[in-house]
C-alpha cells in the first residue's frame, strides 16, 4: 500500500516559532521513519495558492501559538481543500482563547479557577492574591506572571503594560492561582484519553524554559493520584474536548489542590512534538511510539477530509 504523501509546516509567525521548528522537524522525522514521503516547509504566514502549491496529499500544520494553531492557518488550510491533521479553525479559535475554553469547560461541569479579563486601569488584583496573570491567546507560558506577593503583582503589571506598548492587541487576564499545586495533563487522541502525566517542575513555574530547555523537569506517567481521580481526569479531558469541537488530537492540561479538586486550566489542540512533548509520551505508554502516533494521524486526517 502507497502512503500519503505528508507536507509538514513549521514555524510560523508566532512567539512559538523556535517550538514549532523543533515540533515539526520531529513530526517529519517521525513520518518517514514510517514510511512516509515528506515535504518540511518552514513559513511565516501563507496564503491559500502559495501552499496549494507546496504539494502533499496531507497537511500536518506543526504550529503552535494563535496565528498557526489559533484559527488563522485552519482557515487558510480549509481553503486548500485538502486533508490536514487537527481542528477546524472555530474550535481552534475557542480552544486557543483560554477565557473562552474556560467558559466552555464550566458549561459541561467541569471545575475551573475564577478569572477575569485585565483591565489594565484596575490598580488591584482582582481575583486576590495569589494570582496568575497571562495573555489569553497565547501558549508555552509565554507572558506568564505568577503573584504571590503584592511586590509581584505590581511587577506584573510593569511587565504587562512593556507587553502593550509592543503588541497593542495583546489581551490580558488574571486567574486566581493555586498554592502549591501538582500540575497534570491528559492527551486525547481521536476521542480517547491517554494516560496522566504528572510535571514536577524543578523550578517554582513550568515556564517555557522548564518546558523545552531543561533537563530537570521530571514527567511521572500514571502518578499515584486519590482514589478515582485519574478516570476523574480523563472524563473532564474528553468533555472540554468535546464541547470546544476536538479534532484528532489535543492536550488538556489541570491543576490539583491540596485538597485533592482538580481544576481545569487550558487545552491546546496542536500540542509539541518535541523530546520533551508529553503527548508523544502519553501514547507511548500505550504502545503507540512516535512514528505510529504521526502517522495514525495522518490517516485520522484523510478519513475526517471534508
Amino acid at each position: 500500500m502507497t502512503l500519503p504523501k505528508v507536507l509538514v509546516l513549521g514555524g510560523g509567525p508566532d512567539s512559538e516559532r523556535e517550538v514549532s521548528l523543533l515540533s515539526s522537524q520531529g513530526v517529519a522525522d517521525a513520518l518517514t521513519r514510517a514510511g512516509h514521503q515528506v515535504r518540511r516547509e518552514v513559513i511565516d504566514r501563507i496564503g491559500v495558492d502559495e501552499l496549494r502549491a507546496l504539494g502533499g496529499d496531507v497537511i500536518f500544520p506543526v504550529l503552535h501559538g494563535p496565528w498557526g494553531e489559533g484559527g488563522p492557518m485552519q482557515d487558510v488550510l480549509a481553503k486548500v481543500g485538502k486533508a490536514y491533521v487537527g481542528c477546524a479553525s472555530a474550535a481552534a479559535r475557542m480552544a486557543m482563547d483560554k477565557m473562552g475554553s474556560k467558559m466552555a469547560a464550566a458549561r459541561v461541569g467541569v471545575p475551573t479557577l475564577p478569572a477575569v479579563v485585565l483591565n489594565a486601569k484596575d490598580d488591584e488584583p482582582p481575583v486576590g492574591i495569589p494570582c496568575v496573570v497571562k495573555p489569553v491567546h497565547e501558549g508555552s507560558s509565554v507572558g506568564v506572571h505568577i503573584c504571590t506577593t503584592r511586590e509581584r503583582w505590581d511587577g506584573a503589571m510593569i511587565a504587562v503594560a512593556e507587553a502593550r506598548r509592543q503588541s497593542p492587541l495583546r489581551v490580558n487576564m488574571v486567574e486566581q492561582a493555586v498554592v502549591s499545586p501538582r500540575e497534570v495533563t491528559v492527551g486525547v487522541l481521536d476521542g480517547t484519553a491517554l494516560p496522566v502525566i504528572e510535571i514536577a517542575s524543578a523550578v517554582e513555574f513550568y515556564d517555557y524554559e522548564a518546558k523545552y530547555n531543561r533537563d530537570d523537569t521530571r514527567y511521572v506517567v500514571n502518578p499515584e493520584l486519590p482514589a478515582g481521580l485519574t478516570q476523574v481526569l480523563q472524563q473532564r479531558a474528553l468533555a472540554v474536548a468535546k464541547a470546544i469541537g476536538v479534532r484528532h488530537l489535543c492536550r488538556v492540561d489541570f491543576l490539583i489542590d491540596k485538597a485533592g479538586d482538580a481544576w481545569f486550566l487550558e487545552i491546546n489542540t496542536m500540542p509539541g512534538f518535541t523530546s520533551h512533548s508529553l503527548l508523544p509520551m502519553a501514547a507511548n505508554a500505550v504502545g503507540l511510539d512516535f512514528a505510529a502516533l504521526t502517522s495514525k494521524l495522518v490517516q485520522m486526517a484523510l478519513r475526517d477530509q471534508e
